[in-house]
């Protein structure tokens, strides 16, 4: 029998609402928000959008799945890692939905969640996963029952950098795309190269960048650069897990996935190593409600159901601590 699941996605920018049924998308609606020129995200804003914007959202998920509330057989909410007070905002629908409607409730690690849907639209089976988003930067595989961090990054996510640079570049935001977009017209300039084992540095190229920038090194040649220099590293971690896992996958998700120049490296490293590149679609790389529903739905049949006195939020919840008991 068909099951479907409501997911609520809350972790940081976007508050999403999915709606799926076994693997078909019922739903998919999201609103993200936007810090003005030159800001970041303040996490008490960020709330008070997504206060504001969360019932239009639910309604409209409903609407689009052609479904009730009573018509949910599970409620899946993002419990963790992100922002804490958004991350209470979708802890507390979820629980309202639950309890209301006497439906089971699963608490599921946003991390995991990427993956996840990244192996249903890819149809990718075992991959090395290049997770790369502005919360989390990591190099992940299955292995024995859990998600492994083969590497990741010391300081900030790579998304994050994008952001901080475009920031002090006067540039909008999210950062991603309009550094993209410059970067197509630079040439390179000499940047640091920060990869220690299979972990890589992101914080110290930043600054470097924001060094030229001052010195008067035109705009397109720091994008440019600074693309090379974070992409190249890391594509060099994930080789190295490949090879290390003889593995022969490599899915790239997370917002930063819908980079293309990523993807054209990421290629050229997979064909060198006989390996085969998956990449998520634009619309679901990035945070949505979609693989919240989906992956609290493998959890829910494979009896992995959140207590409402443990459905707490998680804010540092890593992905090495889930373990996979639906695989």
């Amino acid at each position: 029998m068909s099951k479907i699941s409501l997911g609520i996605e809350s972790t940081a920018h976007t508050f999403g609402i999915g709606v799926v049924e076994d693997k078909k998308i019922l739903a998919d609606e999201k609103s993200f928000y936007k810090p003005p020129l030159g800001q970041g995200m303040l996490p008490r804003k960020v709330f008070e959008f997504h206060s504001e914007n969360a019932a239009n959202i639910l309604k409209n998920a409903l609407i689009k799945a052609n479904i009730s509330l009573k018509d949910i057989d599970v409620v899946s909410f993002s419990q963790g890692p992100g922002l804490p007070n958004c991350l209470t905002l979708g802890a507390f629908i979820a629980r309202y939905i639950s309890i209301k409607y006497k439906k089971p409730l699963v608490g599921v690690n946003h991390p995991v969640a990427h993956l996840e849907i990244g192996k249903l639209l890819t149809d990718c089976k075992d991959p090395v996963t290049v997770y790369c988003s502005g919360g989390n930067t990591q190099i992940i595989a299955y292995e024995s029952g859990r998600y492994r961090v083969f590497g990741e990054t010391l300081d900030i996510p790579i998304g994050n950098a994008f952001d901080v640079l475009a920031r002090s570049l006067g540039l909008e935001m999210p950062g991603g795309p309009v550094i993209e977009k410059i970067a197509k017209k630079g040439k390179w300039v000499d940047l640091p190269y920060i990869v220690k084992g299979m972990d890589f540095s992101f914080s110290g190229i930043v600054t470097e960048c924001q060094r030229l920038a001052k010195r008067g090194v035109k705009i397109e040649d720091i994008a440019y650069s600074f693309q090379e220099s974070c992409f190249s590293m890391l594509i060099e971690a994930a080789e190295r897990a490949l090879a290390h896992t003889e593995k022969k996958e490599i899915l790239v998700t997370g917002g930063v996935a819908a980079n293309q120049r990523l993807n054209e490296m990421l290629e050229i490293m997979c064909k060198e190593r006989d390996a085969k590149l998956f990449s998520v679609p634009l619309k679901y790389s990035g945070d949505n409600g979609v693989m919240i529903a989906y992956t609290g739905l493998l959890m829910s049949n494979a009896k992995c159901f959140t207590r409402i006195e443990d459905s707490f939020i998680k804010k540092d919840w890593r992905i090495d601590e889930v373990d996979v008991k639906w695989m």
